[in-house]
């Protein structure tokens, strides 16, 4: 007996919880279905899922709603046969997922007006995730030369002007790196900063 209620009970539930979540949308918004609006953009960043409805409103007579192919939507014709809404107040159901094509039939609205509208319908319960961020990589200064030992400095900006040996009153950074059992050369200054100076005498 318990099992049989909670039978129906649930059967219940899975026949108003869909319909509860559903979410109606205003094609265009305050703006309605018309001609001259960008109903791509209008879409762009909505979630469409499967029972939720689309309701175009409009002045009746002024317009109509044809739902089309990805062909009818692009050349702006409808298929032989298909029934146009005219309420001025139509609802659609978005009944199983997929990709939804409409347009307005009336004289050139589709064509000059750009009155259609392409959207994506997704299953029930659908969430989209969002992309990951890139992840940054700390950049290390370049410097001149490879290998752990040897002349180093820091290489210049391109708006800097290049450092010249022997010039009065500069002063750059190039210095001599030694391994640590090496013994200490026997010339004075090795191992230690140095100017251009000093090196324009010993090159």
């Amino acid at each position: 007996m318990a099992s049989s209620q909670l039978f129906i009970i649930l059967a219940i539930a899975a026949i108003f919880v869909p319909s509860i979540s559903a979410v109606e949308f205003i094609v265009g918004d305050d703006k309605g279905w018309t001609i001259n609006f960008d109903y791509q953009t209008w879409a762009k960043g909505k979630v469409f899922h499967v029972g939720d409805k689309l309701v175009f409103k409009y002045p009746q007579g002024a317009h109509n709603v044809l739902k089309v192919n990805g062909t009818g939507f692009q050349q702006c014709e409808a298929p032989e046969g298909t029934l146009a809404l005219t309420s001025g107040n139509d609802v659609i159901l978005l009944a199983t997922p997929g990709r939804k094509w409409y347009i307005c039939g009336v004289s050139r609205h589709c064509e000059v007006g750009n009155q259609k509208l392409f959207l994506t319908v997704h299953p029930q319960g659908f969430s989209p995730t969002p992309s990951p961020l890139p992840s940054e990589v700390p950049s290390s200064p370049a410097t001149v030369g490879s290998g752990e030992y040897g002349w180093k400095s820091p290489v210049p900006s391109p708006s800097a002007e290049p450092p010249y040996p022997g010039t009065a009153g500069s002063e750059s950074h190039y210095y001599w790196n030694y391994p640590p059992s090496s013994p200490s050369p026997a010339y004075p200054g090795a191992g230690s900063r140095t100017t251009n100076s000093w090196i324009s005498r010993w090159w």
